[in-house]
């Protein structure tokens, strides 16, 4: 690409700090790099037409885990690790909702439910005869108890035992978010470029020389934030987890609202604009959802079609309108990487697919090393 002298001057001269990434993460580090340092020039590169990971692709929910999740990672976490996350989950969502304000998400606090099926009987007891504990571990925090039961009042088909009820639990529109996000960043005089793919970077004495599809520049300091797109950059342990999703048209009369999960959260569903969003399903393929690939499979969407037919909407006439996937950053550890790689280059990544929860905040932590 033959650049302009107008165009090398404004975008790729004296470059203070360059961002990979312009999705939750990315554009908060920008943002806290903007409040520290005032006259900084910061640059922001998206490969995509919009934010290409999960940012704008994700559910909506402003959750930090239901109860079987939260029983699962103590499985392979410690009690102080998982609380910490939770803590961490939930700080970033106040923080999300300072920096753009409850109006700007179209936040609903409806609260949030799991729900079991018949042949997770066992598990569900296991859920059930815990919350006391899981509720003693989060008191502290919440200053009252997070999980209590509730009936079955949504009319759910084929599950046992009657939900789970968070109330701590909310949705957001991510549409808006990101639109609010990307109008404070176009605010504070950061520079968003997309179409811009980053093949190289090269660190020199004083600054990071960097190569994308488009041009080769200079920065001062180098800061990836891609989550799930991650490991051919940075060389951490991070693998990107496919979710797939599909919409409804509207539904006349939905009287279902709230934030959903099933099956240890690898189903979820939500009511938006009189339409059931749901998505998941990776468990049945984890290998072939270890792809940073947007495309949809029959195997996954048509178990999603089951789930939705016969479970959410039992004798319900619907019809689905459209399907979608984003990638998601995961690891063998629930805790985000938020390191200094190098000198002058660092990175906030592996969001564990709460991106919506903790990327705010870890878009902090990441600014705040340098």
């Amino acid at each position: 690409m033959q650049l302009s002298y107008w165009e090398i001057k404004n975008w790729f001269t004296n470059v203070d700090f360059t961002i990979v990434g312009s999705g939750i993460v990315g554009l908060h580090a920008a943002l806290a790099l903007r409040e520290r340092f005032p006259s900084a020039k910061i640059l922001v590169l998206e490969k995509g037409v919009l934010p290409q990971g999960a940012s704008t692709k994700n559910a909506g929910f402003a959750c930090f885990g239901s109860l079987s999740e939260i029983i699962d990672d103590l499985e392979t976490h410690s009690e102080d690790t998982v609380v910490q996350l939770i803590q961490k989950r939930f700080a970033g969502l106040q923080l999300l909702r300072k920096n753009l304000g409850d109006k700007a998400l179209s936040l609903k606090s409806y609260g949030g439910y799991e729900l079991f099926l018949k042949e997770d009987e066992l598990f569900y007891e296991e859920c059930r005869q815990k919350m006391p504990f899981i509720n003693k571990l989060l008191q502290p925090h919440f200053k009252s108890d997070v999980f209590s039961k509730q009936g079955n009042r949504f009319q759910f088909s084929g599950i046992t035992g009657q939900l789970i009820f968070n109330p701590f639990e909310a949705q957001i529109d991510t549409g808006n978010m990101m639109q609010a996000l990307l109008k404070k960043a176009h605010q504070n005089d950061i520079l968003i470029l997309n179409s811009q793919t980053v093949t190289h970077h090269q660190e020199l004495n004083e600054a990071v020389e960097v190569t994308t599809n488009g041009i080769t520049f200079k920065t001062n300091k180098l800061l990836f934030t891609t989550n799930g797109f991650a490991a051919q950059l940075t060389h951490n342990q991070v693998q990107p987890a496919r979710a797939q999703v599909l919409i409804t048209k509207p539904i006349p009369n939905l009287a279902l609202k709230g934030t959903f999960h099933l099956d240890r959260g690898y189903y979820y569903f939500r009511n938006i604009n009189d339409r059931i969003l749901l998505g998941g399903g990776r468990n049945l393929d984890f290998e072939g959802e270890t792809t940073t690939s947007h495309e949809t499979t029959d195997r996954i969407q048509n178990r999603l079609e089951d789930v939705l037919k016969n479970v959410i909407l039992p004798q319900q006439s619907y019809e689905i309108e459209h399907r979608w996937s984003g990638t998601m950053g995961m690891g063998t550890h629930k805790n985000p990487i938020v390191q200094q790689l190098s000198n002058h280059v660092y990175c906030g990544v592996r969001m564990g697919g709460m991106g919506v929860a903790i990327g705010s905040l870890i878009g902090q932590e990441v600014a705040d090393l340098i």
